[in-house]
């Protein structure tokens, strides 16, 4: 079939064109595609075009937008079909064992998830879709409970208006790992083609033996088992604190509605303007708690008009919760390393309240290893045990898992980007419950005349001072991102030569680990003791004075992140002494290693 008018002369370029084309529906697209051609922009083509989207953190995240390069229904189609195949590999019983789907508010999500549902059932395969938009981690939650061979849920989380996503569940409710991603991508190649049923979404009503709609049902159980989790649910009915939260025009307030009702808490005050779902986002750049005060300001206008003192926000999937307390005339918002230390104290407090004759042996919590190892200190100090794992929910929850199995108990687990794991009903980061979990902990520490500042305080006295300092810089040129690392691992000339100070010798390194190489200088044999991925750069500096810090490049933005601790001895009280060593060093480190100015790489606004 020859399209004349989309053609640029470049022969492969053009095949790719002629065949997305012919697949695509939308004319929108078309139109671009071919404004594309019309303009000259081959580069821009060759992107869109001869490049794919490629399975990274658990599934799929891009620009929606016309090519293979970018989530569109074309792709989408492909993807499940290529899902849908390898899955009858794993599962013989895929039929009746089913894939529950999810999605929230963005544009064309809700699309992706009837099209998946379509080419599944069309398929023989039972299909579970919420009827609804639901929160992430309520597909996770929904694995488990009926069972399912896997879960989607179609999100772009806290990325721009103009992105979505397709995260993928495994049977054990944790997101996929390898080498499922790898056998995915295989098969999603082995199926490009569109089969003549996967666009027929008239299925989705006809057979409703095969397409079930799950969202009663796991909202009341998610939420029955987050009641049983709480400690003092009796008491939080006369909680003095009058909570604000904002849903950041995601799916959240009508489940944190439901979850503080199931919890007694009298009700929040919400973010009116963010309340309901909305995929323009259109009273925040960035629909990302995480960037701190920026992301808040009307959540902050709304506490301080009602006089609130606690701010809870989700993100728009309401996976990740984001939390700041008025201290004094300021507000702090906390980071993610500290809600962990709170969260693990209070979670370590509620367990053995709950559990007061069982010992700590079997008790874990789990963190990433760019995230605070708060955790590991306290596991030093109270008997339980800890366990790092690779940047990443994925990595926790399917090491949660495997304790589980064991027999462990799973009581914490989290990621320095306000990503919480409140208890193992949901093996991933739950937004819902850790908000619920912070709310009784204010509560209680209320009660005794006490803020969560206070306590984060009171952790920090008992188990020594963890500082930490997370930014970033963005970096749209991949190859810039290359060089710099390139430059720190081959530092002396030679592959595996890396920098050995700061400031002219003043702070020194006393080991490196890079696991995008498989290089770690701690060990006998000099191989890293957590798995290598030569897919993303990181690499790890611990100095001689304690300070350990990561830089590495993040798998769904154009990130370069560091992330950074200085553990200090509990003897140490001098916080302002510790605090200067730490900003200086932290400081050096980005200038000498990142060159930002040389890089042109644009640091983080906030």
């Amino acid at each position: 079939m020859k399209l004349p008018a989309y053609e640029t002369g470049v022969p492969d370029l053009d095949e790719k064109i002629r065949q997305y084309v012919e697949w695509e529906t939308r004319e929108d697209y078309k139109e671009r595609t071919l404004q594309l051609v019309k303009d000259k922009e081959v580069e821009k083509l060759k992107h869109l075009f001869l490049h794919r989207l490629t399975f990274g953190t658990a599934g799929l995240r891009a620009v929606m937008g016309p090519g293979f390069n970018c989530m569109n229904e074309v792709t989408i189609v492909q993807t499940a079909q290529g899902f849908v195949r390898y899955l009858k590999t794993c599962f013989p019983d895929l039929s009746e064992r089913g894939l529950i789907i999810g999605y929230d508010g963005r544009y064309n999500s809700k699309r992706y998830a009837e099209l998946t549902a379509t080419i599944f059932i069309h398929q023989g395969v039972k299909v579970y879709m919420f009827s609804d938009l639901c929160p992430t981690p309520f597909v996770a939650f929904g694995v488990r409970h009926f069972k399912c061979a896997a879960g989607v849920m179609v999100t772009a989380s806290h990325n721009p208006k103009d992105d979505n996503g397709y995260k993928v569940y495994w049977d054990n409710g944790a997101q996929i790992i390898s080498p499922h991603d790898k056998h995915i991508q295989e098969s999603i190649l082995a199926n490009l083609v569109p089969w003549d049923t996967s666009r027929d979404i008239s299925v989705l009503q006809s057979d409703k033996n095969k397409c079930l709609d799950p969202l009663d049902e796991v909202t009341t159980i998610y939420f029955e088992h987050l009641k049983n989790a709480l400690l003092t649910p009796t008491v939080n009915a006369s909680s003095p604190l009058k909570f604000t939260y904002t849903a950041m025009h995601g799916v959240g307030y009508k489940y944190m509605k439901e979850a503080f009702q199931i919890a007694g808490f009298k009700p929040f005050i919400a973010v009116e303007e963010q309340k309901d779902p909305d995929p323009e986002f259109s009273t925040v750049k960035f629909p990302n708690p995480e960037e701190g005060k920026s992301s808040l300001q009307l959540s902050i206008k709304t506490a301080d008009a009602n006089g609130s003192t606690i701010i809870l926000a989700n993100d728009p999937d309401a996976d990740r919760l984001a939390v700041a307390e008025k201290v004094g005339d300021e507000w702090k918002t906390f980071t993610g390393n500290e809600l962990g230390a709170l969260l693990g104290w209070w979670l370590l407090r509620s367990y053995k309240e709950k559990n007061p004759d069982k010992s700590l042996d079997d008790v874990y919590m789990l963190s990433s290893t760019v995230s605070s190892k708060i955790l590991r200190t306290m596991a030093q100090h109270e008997g339980f045990n800890f366990e790092e794992t690779l940047t990443g929910f994925k990595w926790m929850g399917n090491r949660a898992c495997e304790l589980m199995t064991q027999g462990k108990k799973v009581v914490f687990a989290f990621e320095e980007a306000i990503g919480f794991m409140c208890g193992s009903s949901v093996v991933d980061k739950d937004g819902v419950s850790a908000a619920v979990h912070i709310s009784e902990m204010a509560t209680y520490l209320k009660m005794k005349g006490k803020t969560l500042n206070d306590q984060l305080s009171e952790v920090y006295n008992q188990y020594g001072y963890h500082l930490c300092k997370n930014s970033y810089f963005i970096c749209h040129k991949p190859e810039t991102t290359k060089k710099i690392f390139e430059r720190l691992r081959n530092f002396s000339g030679a592959l595996k030569t890396y920098p050995a100070h700061i400031l002219d010798g003043k702070y020194k390194i006393k080991n490196v680990v890079d696991l995008t190489i498989g290089y770690d200088s701690s060990t006998p044999n000099g191989v890293p003791v957590l798995p290598t991925s030569s897919s993303s750069q990181m690499i790890t500096f611990s100095f001689d004075n304690g300070l350990v810090i990561t830089l590495r490049t993040s798998g769904t933005e154009p990130k370069i992140k560091y992330y950074s601790e200085f553990i200090a001895d509990r003897t140490l009280k001098d916080l302002m002494a510790v605090s200067a060593t730490f900003e200086e060093m932290v400081t050096a480190v980005v200038s000498e290693y990142l060159e930002p100015e040389l890089n042109g790489i644009i640091p983080q606004s906030d």
